[in-house]
């Protein structure tokens, strides 16, 4: 028997830059969330401030390459500032709301800004972007637009979110007011069952879900939870129902589905307005998770046409697979994309719909796409740098970037989704 190894623990010695104060003349956005200053020729990127702002800031992470900092103090405020939506989401405070200090055009500009630099450094384009707002959001100010939210109990047993780049918990005060971006739906559904009123043990995990047009439900660890008690029968509902036009959706409640109340139905439209004409046309839906673009875009071609969805998660193809039941021109194929292309997905297609993670869809795939040969690929990205790559990659098969849409579905923070066209 091999022996197992004795394992050590060694513990870093703290940076002596944590901690310390600095007075920055803040520089342009940069992906990520922060904008980047210099300190005595050193890299800083430094959130919660704004380009020309001169600020106080406390280095948060050292290292030989950059440092990170939070603005704590602004000795000279930008014209785009404005008091900050979601206070909790502050210097030190929790992560998914860092540009709740700026003004929502000025957070539109920002994420525009940061999307053509990408495409201009990473595919050499030169595009003129534009950051649409979801119906809307301008009247909300940005906020309410969340239909699910995850929350984790801290050390005390009280739920809230864990701070920016860290596993420390703050806990939350009563929604909506504590986490400003949820839905009055998830407010109403913390409420109705008192989950913020109890303590729990430590690292639970509880998720709301307010599906539009369909049940909420209470998560705990990934049971359904109702008025204080865990069901775990084999029969209990896990499954929400979304409603996107005229399509309804229903997937598990912990799978992935977009967070924006008008997210679903704005990429959908998005999407099918690139793809174009697809009557009796053959699409690969790669990505395609529950459905989404599945079943519209079924519904394009029609009966005589055929859509092939490749999705690598199995309850995702399940959901899909009851979404499209009444569609037998879809094919489901589960298993990685890059896998599935290469082995089990036949043929060429008239158009690629592609819908990847934050990472992007990578080399191989775009390779395996374009020896497809389509007309048009429309790509869904969450990620620019991930789109750019990518798209750079697909110049080197002959496709051209021919429209792009870019959409503010995550307001008071640094994420934009866009949809591009590419062209052979």
């Amino acid at each position: 028997m091999p022996r197992t190894p004795r394992t050590t623990t060694r513990h870093r010695p703290a940076d002596p830059a944590v901690g310390l104060e600095v007075e920055l003349e803040v520089g342009p956005v940069a992906h990520g969330g922060h904008c980047v200053a210099r300190h005595e020729g050193r890299v800083i990127f430094v959130r919660h401030t704004l380009p020309g702002e001169r600020v106080r800031a406390v280095v948060t992470e050292g290292g030989t390459n950059f440092w990170r900092a939070d603005a704590v103090e602004v000795l000279d405020a930008s014209a785009d500032r404005v008091e900050p939506a979601w206070p909790a989401a502050g210097p030190g405070g929790v992560g998914g709301g860092e540009l709740s200090h700026v003004a929502l055009p000025a957070q539109r500009r920002w994420k525009a800004d940061v999307l053509a630099e990408q495409l201009q450094r990473l595919a050499k384009i030169e595009w003129d972007v534009t950051v649409e707002a979801a119906p809307g959001d301008e009247e909300r100010g940005g906020l309410a637009y969340r239909t699910r939210i995850e929350l984790v109990a801290g050390a005390d047993g009280r739920l809230g979110m864990r701070k920016h780049r860290s596993h420390e918990v703050v806990p939350i005060k009563p929604l909506p007011k504590g986490m400003p971006l949820a839905t009055a739906e998830v407010a109403s559904l913390a409420s109705d069952e008192g989950v913020l009123d109890r303590s729990w043990d430590p690292d639970t995990r509880v998720e709301l879900v307010a599906p539009v047009g369909g049940e909420p439900l209470v998560l705990v660890d990934g049971e359904p939870w109702h008025k204080g008690h865990t069901d775990t029968r084999p029969n209990a509902r896990r499954a929400v129902t979304e409603t996107v036009g005229d399509h309804r959706f229903r997937l598990a409640a912990e799978g992935f589905w977009q967070v924006h109340r008008e997210a679903p139905a704005l990429l959908t439209q998005a999407v099918l307005e690139a793809a174009g004409d697809l009557t009796e046309a053959t699409v690969l839906d790669l990505y395609s998770g529950a459905g989404l673009f599945t079943v519209p875009l079924a519904t394009a071609v029609g009966e005589h046409g055929r859509v092939l969805a490749v999705e690598g998660d199995a309850r995702a193809v399940k959901d899909a697979r009851r979404n499209a039941h009444d569609l037998p021109w879809v094919e489901l194929h589960e298993g990685a994309v890059e896998a599935a292309l290469q082995d089990t997905v036949p043929g060429v297609a008239d158009v690629v719909v592609l819908d990847p993670p934050r990472s992007g869809a990578g080399r191989a795939v775009v390779d395996a796409i374009a020896e497809r040969r389509p007309s048009r690929i429309v790509y869904v990205a969450c990620d620019p740098a991930a789109l750019a790559r990518d798209v750079a990659y697909l110049a080197g098969h002959g496709y051209t970037l021919t429209g792009l849409r870019a959409f503010d579905l995550f307001p008071h923070t640094h994420h934009v989704e866009a949809v591009a066209l590419l062209t052979r």
